[in-house]
């Protein structure tokens, strides 16, 4: 089943979260080669491409995972989790309708 992980980052995550940002790329690349992975993206923390100073606000990431246990048990060991980017972690099941 799907699962959406919504992170949302700590007041100045900046730092944080580009200490933290290879570590977790790395373990979101792993969902996407071993095929479940749908997609995954930052919250820029203002209407912008590029927030420049103003950085990131949180997360998305839509994947699959055997169930919820499963889902909260990945996002609990990730590097935005353990090192203290995000203050706030929702993790639910997604049924995809579209596209």
């Amino acid at each position: 089943m799907l699962y959406a992980i919504i992170g949302t980052d700590v007041p100045d995550s900046a730092d944080a979260r580009t200490a933290a940002r290879p570590r977790h790329l790395e373990r979101v690349q792993a969902l996407v080669q071993q095929g479940r992975l749908v997609l995954a993206g930052p919250f820029p923390a203002i209407d912008a491409d590029d927030p420049g100073p103003h950085g990131m606000a949180g997360s998305l990431i839509i994947a699959e995972f055997p169930d919820l246990a499963s889902a909260r048990a990945w996002v609990a060991a990730d590097p935005y989790v353990t090192d203290g980017v995000f203050a706030e972690i929702i993790v639910r099941p997604f049924r995809q309708v579209l596209p």
